[in-house]
């Protein structure tokens, strides 16, 4: 699987944002808020990335903390993707940047490392239920 973040990728249909706050479950896993939800699809997982404005005031720094997030996601999806390949699972994914500053590249990887490994769990729970 390349190293890509396409548009297919990306969350964008209105119905499926509405469904997913309405029904999805919900995971702290700071500096992200993340909301998932099972569906059904062509892609294995399409997500949203927020950096809201309330937290953000300049769109400059809401478009930095957006780009780093879709990096570190970009270059860490692999396993995930496997993870989900293997359970036959589409997801849908809002990612909501609920810290006050910006991270660092590093700091942000490793935080994205540990809500995978959170996210997988969440999933997996759920599945048993």
């Amino acid at each position: 699987m390349p190293y890509t973040f396409g548009k297919e990728e990306r969350l964008c249909s209105r119905s499926l944002m509405d469904r997913l706050y309405a029904d999805g479950h919900r995971l702290m896993a700071f500096p992200f808020s993340v909301q998932w939800l099972v569906v059904d699809g062509p892609q294995p997982c399409q997500i949203m990335i927020v950096a809201p404005k309330r937290r953000f005031r300049h769109a400059v720094d809401r478009n930095h903390v957006r780009r780093l997030t879709r990096e570190c996601w970009r270059l860490r999806k692999q396993h995930f993707y496997t993870f989900l390949q293997e359970h036959n699972l589409c997801l849908v994914l809002s990612l909501v940047y609920v810290h006050n500053e910006a991270m660092t590249h590093d700091q942000l990887a490793n935080k994205m490392d540990k809500l995978i490994a959170l996210l997988r769990q969440d999933i997996l729970k759920s599945l048993e239920q």
